[in-house]
């Protein structure tokens, strides 16, 4: 029975990276790169923990797992709408300001807080620390990637005089309102209420303005199209469908291949062909280089559509 109480107890506690090899050659590359003190990042690693729930979820991302409708059921709400308006109302003159001076729709930039966060609501429950440390150390696919992102972490954490312990976000170890990764905030984060930090963390104003200039530094358009439905041929080319997220064909290509763009689109503008699985049946639609943008916020054309038919229903109902 003690033998049974001691396997227990100590499957039980947490494992953390003090002592994984790659955790320590992490060490090392922020004292000899970046002036860390070891003794402090030892004890960054010393108490980053494991968290098998991580690898978990990032083995199976809804963007890869659902349809479009299904996915659109879940973001595309009537809750999600009446939240959305809320937010738009309380936050109507910073989202004012900064679609004037970035050019992106306050619909848009609410509708991207909205998927991500429910305005807010579910920043995520993980500390960054464990992500990121779950990620790049023990995830082999991506694991550059994330360990990339964990010395972004430390950085901005000093830069922000963050405690690296407590602050939370995602299973991916993105933060704040609009789901920053660590090095979106270092290079997009903006002070936009000029209290002399960049807090997109606690701070809506600053997450606003944030993800405006995120869409901006991205090559957002002001005034122009996002996406548009299409009626096909009886010959259409799939082949041209659900390929590339960055537009590679021009309108007029792609009538040629059988699609045509119900709504009116320059012949030359770049656009990408998309077949998707709708409520009721097979969906087609045109994505121009503005839908290209908010992939490039989340690299999946689900969530890209999700933001614009949520940003449509806010901008209709904002209007009444």
């Amino acid at each position: 029975m003690f033998m049974v109480l001691l396997v227990m107890a100590i499957s039980s506690q947490a494992m953390t990276y003090g002592d994984h090899p790659a955790a320590k050659k992490f060490v090392d590359k922020m004292v000899d790169e970046h002036g860390f003190d070891r003794a402090y990042v030892q004890g960054l690693m010393n108490n980053a923990e494991r968290k098998q729930s991580i690898l978990d979820a990032i083995a199976r991302p809804a963007e890869k797992v659902l349809t479009w409708g299904e996915y659109r059921d879940i973001f595309v709400t009537d809750r999600s709408t009446r939240q959305g308006i809320e937010f738009m109302q309380e936050h109507s003159d910073t989202l004012a300001r900064a679609e004037k001076e970035f050019g992106v729709p306050a619909e848009i930039i609410s509708a991207v807080i909205g998927v991500e966060t429910r305005y807010g609501r579910n920043k995520g429950g993980y500390r960054v620390l464990d992500a990121l440390a779950t990620l790049g150390f023990d995830y082999e696919p991506r694991s550059q990637f994330f360990s990339k992102q964990l010395e972004e972490y430390l950085l901005l954490v000093k830069e922000q005089r963050f405690d690296a312990l407590q602050v939370k976000g995602s299973y991916a170890g993105a933060m704040g309102f609009g789901q920053f990764i660590p090095s979106s905030y270092r290079h997009y984060a903006i002070d936009f209420d000029g209290d002399g930090v960049a807090d997109i963390v606690n701070n809506p104003v600053d997450a606003i303005g944030s993800v405006a200039n995120y869409f901006r530094a991205h090559g957002w358009k002001p005034g122009e199209l996002v996406t548009t439905t299409a009626q096909v041929s009886s010959k259409y080319n799939l082949d041209v469908a659900n390929k590339k997220l960055k537009p590679a064909h021009t309108v007029a290509e792609l009538k040629q291949h059988g699609y045509q763009p119900t709504a009116l689109v320059s012949e030359e503008a770049m656009a990408t062909a998309m077949r998707l699985k709708g409520d009721k049946g097979v969906e087609f639609w045109l994505g121009l280089d503005n839908f290209y943008v908010i992939t490039r916020y989340n690299h999946s054309r689900l969530y890209a559509m999700a933001v614009y038919h949520l940003s449509e229903t806010l901008k209709q109902k904002n209007s009444m």
